[in-house]
């Protein structure tokens, strides 16, 4: 086996260890990291409370002040 074949095994061989590493460590996080809400984000125009609501309301009522709000769009 010629030095280059040997030289290109061991790379190949580390970025392959390299590449697992890096998915195994995304799947992790993934799995134990906090999930996404689904919740709506709504910002009172009336006394300021910020507060999340259900994805399928388009207006929200403050618990706060009881004024009909938007949802935010980021």
């Amino acid at each position: 086996m010629s030095i280059e074949a040997l030289i290109f095994a061991y790379v190949v061989s580390l970025l392959a260890a390299l590449s697992g590493l890096a998915v195994y460590s995304e799947l992790r996080r993934r799995r134990f990291g906090p999930a996404s809400a689904e919740d709506r984000i709504f910002r009172c125009e009336n006394c300021g409370l910020v507060y999340t609501d259900d994805v399928d309301v388009d207006r929200s009522r403050c618990s706060q002040c009881g004024r009909l709000n938007d949802a935010i769009e980021f």
